[in-house]
């Protein structure tokens, strides 16, 4: 319970972070206001604004946002003024796999269809081995969308590239174009959710059709809500930062910093980046690892 608990506090505080609206209540000085005697003390919850300025909001606060559904022609439109990124620590990542297992929960997926992998790499023979998370890369010149014939994959203008089942004719054009496989291909009949009974959005991959392909999408459902995308807070050692470029701010859901200054601090790399595909994930090479390699055993390390 208190690990749940924890989780949502953590995707509580993006709900402010990522739509501005810390900015708001700081003006408003809610974050300061006094609370009467009787009251119970409410958790508080620390946030940075987009000028660098760390403030504290009572949970109450922050928990009024409220999911609207999207449909499938509202999909294909961005969150107004957002440049979604993500950025994977390298020196953070046991292998615990809590990001696979809670994407698999809630994008309803098989095991033999991840969207999310993590990979056993080893740059030379003289170098020690780490482990590499792999997604889609929500490309800015993403050659997947380039290939398709019938506008079923399409890019966003908040960073995001996303597909629309309904018009997937299945082709695997885009799989093939993808140069990093981030794409899987339902061969056999998806696993349906139980009761399940909201319209298809391209925004929760959910339902899942047979015949179509499928990929990460950073969860924008989720974002749609202001809360983090599941693997963030799903990831018990904070390997995974998420955020707004235009904001120049990402979080783990623990710790908060400046995107920028961490590129430049952490020497940060694009994979694969020669390729001119553009990506919008960055990692942090495996220096100062939290945790020596394990080749063994731990996928079932938390």
């Amino acid at each position: 319970m208190k690990k749940e608990k924890n989780i949502e506090s953590r995707r509580t505080f993006f709900r402010y972070f990522v739509t501005g609206g810390l900015g708001m209540l700081a003006g408003n000085g809610l974050s300061g206001a006094k609370k009467h005697q009787d009251e119970p003390e409410e958790e508080q919850l620390s946030a940075m604004l987009p000028n660098g300025k760390l403030v504290k909001v009572t949970q109450s606060q922050a928990n009024h946002a409220h999911h609207q559904p999207v449909s499938r022609e509202k999909s294909r439109e961005g969150i107004p003024g957002k440049k979604f990124v993500m950025v994977v620590d390298l020196g953070r990542c046991r292998n615990a796999r809590k990001c696979i297992e809670d994407c698999e929960k809630h994008h309803h997926l098989t095991p033999d269809r991840p969207f999310i992998k993590v990979l056993k790499m080893q740059d030379n023979p003289m170098s020690s081995p780490y482990w590499m998370p792999k997604k889609c890369f929500q490309c800015d010149n993403p050659p997947c969308v380039k290939v398709c014939p019938v506008g079923a994959t399409y890019k966003r203008s908040d960073n995001i590239v996303l597909i629309d089942n309904e018009r997937c004719i299945g082709c695997r054009f885009c799989m093939a174009a993808c140069p990093y496989s981030a794409r899987v291909f339902n061969w056999g009949e998806p696993k349906a959710p139980e009761n399940y009974d909201e319209p298809y959005s391209p925004e929760t991959s959910v339902p899942s059709k047979i015949g179509t392909v499928e990929k990460c999408d950073f969860c924008p459902d989720m974002l749609r809500q202001n809360k983090l995308p599941h693997c963030i807070t799903a990831c018990p050692n904070g390997v995974l930062y998420f955020g707004d470029a235009n904001d120049d701010t990402v979080t783990n859901g623990t710790d908060t910093v400046r995107l920028s200054q961490l590129l430049m601090d952490k020497a940060a790399y694009r994979y694969m980046e020669e390729l001119g595909t553009e990506p919008n994930v960055y990692y942090l090479p495996p220096v100062d690892r939290l945790f020596p390699f394990q080749d063994k055993g731990a996928e079932n390390e938390a």
